[in-house]
């Protein structure tokens, strides 16, 4: 059996939704089994989002990500999660195929991420990610909003890995050939939440999130059977 792994930070629900789209797709491939696990939030006052609590909505920008609600929903969010189990390095060893998942934060991935993969810095000196097919997905504010920088990025620490990068070609993903505004790029998939969050994954981001989960399912099946790096 084939196992994909579903690896994920979610802080307002878009990432937790998109990372259900790609289970499915993942799970469409026979011989492949799936599993979806959650990068856990710091716990201490340091959150970006909780700090933005008492800031003054009316001042700058604010009117227009409405603070005091993305607290709501993060909050909200955070209890919604609290059944995925928590990742561990011993599920990136055991899995055959990795997909990442995380918002964009400043065009790059936030820093309870980088934590994450910090951790797993070990891995560059025992090459237990070594050859393993792997993939992103991530969400912005807008079309705008980085979501590609924070895909190219993010693939550094996965090359440092040695893992194999799989992306979102043209020919099968029509649904980003638009002058609409909708997420995803060669580089994988993202969705679009708004500036305050208020936007859900619309159905041509899913779309390409399913066939992302089965395009690396495809692949890591095909490299449990082939070996290639053996």
């Amino acid at each position: 059996m084939t196992t994909v792994l579903v690896v994920y930070y979610s802080a307002f629900g878009h990432i937790a939704t998109v990372s259900e789209a790609i289970a499915d797709g993942a799970e469409k491939i026979e011989g492949v089994a799936v599993k979806r696990v959650r990068i856990p939030e710091f716990n201490d006052a340091s959150i970006r989002v909780v700090n933005q609590r008492n800031q003054n909505e009316e001042k700058g920008l604010g009117q227009h990500f409405k603070l005091t609600k993305r607290v709501e929903d993060y909050e909200r969010v955070q209890q919604e999660q609290v059944n995925i189990p928590v990742a561990t390095m011993d599920d990136l060893r055991e899995a055959d195929g990795i997909i990442w998942g995380f918002p964009t934060y400043l065009g790059s991935m936030p820093a309870q991420v980088k934590s994450f993969l910090d951790q797993a810095g070990q891995f560059c000196t025992t090459g237990e990610l070594e050859g393993k097919p792997t993939a992103l997905f991530t969400s912005a504010g807008s079309i705008h909003g980085g979501h590609e920088a924070t895909i190219l990025t993010s693939l550094v620490p996965l090359l440092h890995l040695g893992m194999i990068f799989i992306g979102l070609p043209y020919t099968q993903n029509p649904e980003y050939l638009t002058d609409k505004a909708v997420g995803c790029s060669p580089y994988g998939v993202s969705t679009l939440a708004g500036p305050d969050g208020s936007r859900t994954p619309c159905q041509d981001e899913l779309r390409m999130a399913g066939r992302l989960g089965e395009r690396v399912a495809r692949v890591a099946k095909a490299f449990t059977v082939a070996k290639p790096f053996e």
